[in-house]
């Protein structure tokens, strides 16, 4: 037979404690005055404001600090980060931040994964930073406001995309496609009426699909080749071209100043001759004296030795002594 640990008839000894009724009629306010006291107030960070709503109505915005509402859920408070500087990822996400930061290691290639201007695929990384301007648009304007937001990037970042050639977005476009997706973005928050402000569109990485990453390394080392060689035949141009550019210039120079001289000596001796010839007609036997002279004097510079005899003189011609070469 099992026995019990402690007898049944204990249990007709049992007796409720003594309570005093007065008491009770206490305790109970009591605890209905805590619990209207802890659903009167609230408090709101210095970062956040209180969207207040009474019976799901907006009624009004409640500041930073200690703030009272009606009790019992006659209104609700949803606080908004106002003064807080937001981000979304989009093709990847941040595991852990840190010195050393983390990244997850799943695939986004539904978000970054896109076609580019030219028929190419490319994967865009990028990082969009908000901050949320009005409260009440954000929360009661749109559904959802956040993946509305992370909706309107994905399309506008493919629509900006979709209108240049991929080197323009691994290259030099980059920032291009940035500050028109943060503009294109911010209209789009004010037509939906998002209460969102974008602060800065920043692309974090853009690269081409690992399964085509080593045709696209051949084809940029290919266009890297052609622009060395494009380049190295305009330096050899610029180095040649110039070069006989100028010595035509200087050899069409030296012809002009040529033509010059030889037009200008031309004109001088035309001039000197007509000169004597108005000399030689007021004077035709002393200019002709005078010309013969100065003519002789000319052709005895360009003679040797000379020596001038009597043309009567008979047998001196063994008295000179001749040298080789000497003038006779």
């Amino acid at each position: 037979m099992n026995q019990t640990p402690f007898d049944i008839n204990d249990l007709k000894k049992l007796r409720p404690p003594n309570i005093n009724p007065k008491k009770m009629i206490w305790i109970v306010p009591l605890i209905i005055l805590l619990i209207f006291g802890y659903s009167m107030w609230f408090t709101v960070s210095p970062e956040e404001v209180g969207v207040i709503l009474r019976f799901g109505k907006f009624t009004r915005i409640a500041d930073p600090g200690l703030n009272f509402k009606l009790p019992l859920g006659i209104e609700e408070v949803y606080k908004v980060p106002v003064q807080r500087q937001l981000k979304l990822e989009f093709g990847f996400r941040t595991a852990a931040a840190g010195v050393r930061t983390r990244y997850s290691s799943r695939n986004y290639q539904e978000e970054s994964l896109m076609l580019t201007g030219d028929l190419n695929a490319a994967e865009v990384e990028w990082i969009v930073q908000y901050r949320i301007s009005d409260p009440y648009k954000f929360l009661f304007r749109v559904r959802n406001a956040v993946q509305t937001f992370r909706d309107m990037n994905e399309a506008v970042m493919r629509e900006i995309v979709g209108d240049r050639t991929v080197d323009e977005v691994l290259t030099v476009g980059r920032q291009e496609v940035a500050s028109a997706a943060g503009v294109q973005l911010q209209k789009l928050c004010n037509q939906y009426e998002l209460g969102i402000k974008v602060d800065q569109v920043v692309l974090q990485d853009v690269n081409p699909p690992q399964e085509v990453k080593s045709a696209f390394n051949a084809v940029n080392e290919a266009q890297q080749e052609k622009e060395k060689l494009i380049n190295q035949a305009k330096s050899a141009y610029n180095k040649v071209i110039p070069k006989a550019r100028g010595e035509a210039e200087r050899t069409i120079e030296e012809a002009r100043g040529y033509a010059l001289e030889r037009v200008n000596n031309a004109l001088g001796e035309a001039a000197n001759f007509k000169a004597v010839y108005k000399a030689y007609v007021k004077a035709p036997e002393v200019t002709r004296q005078r010309i013969y002279l100065e003519t002789m004097n000319d052709v005895m510079k360009k003679v040797g030795r000379k020596l001038i005899t009597d043309e009567r003189a008979t047998g001196i011609l063994p008295l000179f002594q001749f040298e080789k070469g000497g003038a006779k």
